[in-house]
């Protein structure tokens, strides 16, 4: 069963799915992954669940500008095994810090066996992120700074890193 839940953020409302004690999804309003996760079925949108009150409580903090832990949400995010370890070290990069995708991708085969991926292939994988603010893809910039891609809009990216304090080249 998939349960749904709504928030009203600043920058628009937020739509949250989870199972009984996970959270599953957070999207922005018009993200691509809404329309996805409403389409499937079964759902039920029932927003007292206790892992719901609890990432409401994280949202109101974090919109306070206060910087809550992102282990204190239950995560299960489904992906590839790839997209998997890149969303791992999304929730590696600090609050208030940014990371290239070039630096990022050159983190992920660092004592694997695999070689490096693209920064073209963790910016894909960075794309399909279910569960946007607590993996925190915004902090993903391009490089020298540059600001690009995020499935909430380049404005709410923005407007999420000048929330965490980080300057903008």
């Amino acid at each position: 069963m998939i349960y749904l839940a709504r928030y009203r953020s600043p920058l628009g409302e937020i739509t949250l799915s989870a199972s009984e004690n996970a959270l599953t999804g957070l999207w922005f309003e018009g993200g691509r992954q809404v329309a996805e996760i409403a389409s499937e079925r079964p759902w039920i949108l029932r927003e007292n669940l206790p892992i719901f009150k609890e990432t409401f409580r994280w949202l109101d903090a974090y919109f306070l500008g206060e910087n809550p832990s992102p282990a204190a949400i239950p995560l299960a995010p489904f992906g590839t095994e790839f997209r998997l370890r890149v969303w791992e070290k999304l929730r590696e990069i600090p609050y208030g810090e940014t990371q290239t995708y070039g630096a990022l991708a050159g983190t992920l085969g660092q004592g694997e066996s695999d070689a490096n991926p693209s920064a073209r292939a963790v910016g894909s994988a960075i794309g399909h992120n279910p569960i946007a603010l607590i993996i925190p893809c915004h902090r993903v910039v391009g490089k020298n700074g540059k600001l690009c891609g995020y499935a909430g809009g380049p404005s709410r990216k923005a407007e999420l890193l000048r929330l965490e304090k980080i300057l903008l080249i």
